[in-house]
C-alpha cells in the first residue's frame, strides 16, 4: 500500500514538471514570434498562428491553476477502469477455477483403521462379508480353484443403519486401500465430466489393486433411466456401467454401493456380473442395540443399565443411538457431573424424540401393535421376520400360480389382521403393504383372468385369514411375545 502511494507521488511530480517546461517554452515561443514578427512576416497566417498560441498558453495556465481537479477526475476514471479489469480478471480466475475443480478428480487413497471391532451389532451382515475380506486378504486361495472376487457388493437400508462404516470396516479388516465417493460428486456441471471422473476412479483403484470402491447414494447416479434424455446422469450411470463390465475379478478391485432406496436403481445395475451380492441393513433389534451401546459406553464412566436401556431404544438406528450418547454426555457436562447417568440419557432422548418422528421410536403400546403385525406376516409366511422389516420381499417364481399370488396378497393383508384377531381392532399401519395387496389384487384379475373383482378377492383374503389366525390365537399369542423380547422371529421358532 505505501510502494503504490509512494509510486503515485513521483508520477504525479513528473507530469508537474513537464507542465511548467511546455509552459515556459511557449511562453518563450511567443514573446520570440512577436519581436519577429513585425520585422518577417505580414500576412494573415501571421495572426491565426499568434491567436493559436496565445490559446495554447491560456490552456497551460488554467491547466496548471486546475491541475488538482484534472488528476483527480483522471485518476477517478482510471480506478474505475482498473475495477472494471480487476472484476473480469477475478471472474475469469474463478471460470477457470471450477473448470479446474472439475477437471480434477480429488479422487484420494485412504487407508481406513476401522475394523470389524468398530461396528457392533452386524453378527448377520459381518458373515456376508468376511468372504469379500478372505478374497481381498488372500486371493490365491480362490483363484486356484477359477473362482472370481465378486465385482460388486450392494448394501441396503435405512439411513443411520452403518452403512459407510461396515464398507470401510471390510477395507480395514483386509487392510487394502478404500477410495470414497459419493454418487452426487459424479453428477457435474460441465457434460462429460461425471463420466471422466468414474473411469479416474477405476483407474486409480486397478493401479492400487487389491482395493475396495465405495460409491455412496448410488441412487444419485443409478436411477431408473426413462430412456427419453441423455443427460449427465445417465452418460455417467452408463460409464458406471462399462466400467464393472470392463475389470475381472482378477483384478483384486471390488466395488461397494450404499442406498436407502433400492427400488428406484436402474435394472442394470442390479443384474449379474455387476452388483453380485446384496447384502440388507435392518434397524438394529434388542440383542444389536445392547451390544451398539456397550460399544459405545467402553470409554465412559456411567451408571446405566444398558440391558434395559436397549429394551427402551426401539427404532433407534446406531447412528441415532451415537447421537443419544453424545447428547447425554453434553447434557453431563453442562451439569458438572463426572458419571453420566439416567437422568442425562431421559433428557437427550426427549432432545431426539420431539420432532422426528423419522426415527421410529416407539413407546411400549405402539412396539407391541407392531410385534403382533410382524408376528402375524412371520406366521403366515413361515419366514424369518424382524420388527422393523418394512419392506415385505417380493415374489421370486416367473410363472406364479393362482394359490401363489394368494399366498402373497395373505402376506401383504397378514398383519392387519393378525391386530384384528389380537387386539379386536383396527389399525392403521403400513399403508405400503395395503397398497401393494391392492396392486395384486388389481393384476390378478385385470391381467391374469383369476377372479372377476379385485375388491371381492381382497374380502375374500382377510376372512380366510381372520379364520386361521383365530384358530392359532395362542401360537400368535406366543410369536408376538418372542418379537417383543427378541425384535426378531427366526425360522425355526415359528
Amino acid at each position: 500500500m505505501l510502494q503504490n502511494s509512494n509510486n503515485l507521488k513521483k508520477n504525479r511530480d513528473k507530469n508537474l514538471k513537464l507542465m511548467i517546461l511546455s509552459g515556459t517554452a511557449l511562453v518563450v515561443l511567443f514573446f520570440y514570434t512577436i519581436y519577429k514578427s513585425s520585422s518577417y512576416i505580414q500576412s494573415s497566417t501571421y495572426s491565426f498562428g499568434l491567436i493559436f498560441i496565445f490559446i495554447l498558453l491560456v490552456f497551460a495556465v488554467v491547466a496548471r491553476l486546475k491541475k488538482d481537479k484534472i488528476q483527480e477526475f483522471i485518476n477517478k476514471n482510471k480506478i474505475k477502469n482498473s475495477a472494471f479489469e480487476q472484476e473480469l480478471q477475478k471472474t475469469q480466475a474463478k471460470n477457470e477455477d471450477i473448470k479446474n475443480e472439475e477437471d480434477s478428480s480429488h479422487i484420494e487413497v485412504i487407508k481406513p483403521n476401522t475394523t470389524f471391532k468398530d461396528v457392533a451389532g452386524i453378527a448377520s451382515v459381518k458373515e456376508e462379508l468376511e468372504e469379500i475380506v478372505e478374497f481381498l486378504d488372500n486371493p490365491k486361495k480362490y483363484y486356484k480353484y477359477g473362482i472370481k472376487l465378486p465385482k460388486g457388493v450392494l448394501l441396503y437400508g435405512p439411513p443411520g443403519v452403518g452403512k459407510t462404516l461396515i464398507a470401510r470396516a471390510v477395507a480395514g479388516e483386509a487392510n487394502v486401500p478404500f477410495f470414497y465417493q459419493s454418487g452426487a460428486s459424479f453428477v457435474q456441471i460441465y457434460v462429460g465430466m461425471g463420466a471422466k471422473r468414474v473411469r479416474e476412479l477405476f483407474a486409480k483403484a486397478k493401479a492400487n489393486a487389491p482395493s475396495i470402491i465405495f460409491i455412496d447414494e448410488i441412487d444419485a447416479i443409478g436411477k431408473t433411466r426413462s430412456g427419453k434424455s441423455n443427460d449427465e446422469r445417465e452418460a455417467t450411470l452408463n460409464e458406471l456401467l462399462t466400467q464393472m463390465d470392463g475389470f475381472e475379478g482378477e483384478n483384486g478391485v471390488i466395488v461397494i454401493a450404499a442406498t436407502n432406496k433400492i427400488e428406484v436403481l436402474d435394472d442394470a445395475l442390479l443384474r449379474a456380473g455387476r452388483f453380485d451380492r446384496r447384502v440388507k441393513l435392518s434397524l438394529p433389534n434388542i440383542n444389536d442395540r445392547e451390544l451398539i451401546l456397550e460399544l459405545y459406553l467402553k470409554s465412559i464412566k456411567h451408571k446405566l443399565d444398558v440391558k434395559k436401556l436397549s429394551s427402551e431404544l426401539s427404532g433407534f438406528s446406531s447412528a441415532t443411538i451415537s447421537t443419544l450418547i453424545n447428547e447425554a454426555m453434553l447434557y453431563m457436562i453442562k451439569s458438572n457431573d463426572k458419571v453420566l447417568e439416567n437422568r442425562h440419557i431421559d433428557i437427550a432422548k426427549n432432545k431426539l424424540e420431539f420432532g422426528k418422528k423419522e426415527n421410529f421410536i416407539l413407546n411400549d403400546i405402539e412396539k407391541e401393535i407392531l410385534s403382533i403385525y410382524q408376528a402375524s406376516k412371520a406366521f403366515i409366511t413361515k419366514e424369518k421376520v424382524g420388527l422393523f422389516d418394512e419392506n415385505s420381499t417380493t415374489l421370486k417364481s416367473i410363472f406364479p400360480s393362482k394359490n401363489e399370488l394368494k399366498n402373497e396378497l395373505k402376506k401383504y393383508l397378514s398383519g392387519t389382521i393378525g391386530i384384528e384377531v389380537l387386539k379386536d381392532e383396527q389399525y392403521a399401519i403400513f399403508e405400503e403393504d395395503l397398497k401393494k395387496a391392492d396392486n395384486l389384487a388389481k393384476d390378478m384379475v385385470d391381467k391374469y383372468a383369476m377372479a372377476k373383482d379385485y375388491k371381492e378377492l381382497i374380502e375374500q383374503t382377510k376372512v380366510e385369514l381372520k379364520t386361521i389366525l383365530d384358530e392359532n390365537y395362542e401360537e400368535l399369542n406366543r410369536l408376538t411375545k418372542i418379537m417383543i423380547e427378541k425384535e426378531v422371529i427366526e425360522k425355526d421358532e415359528i
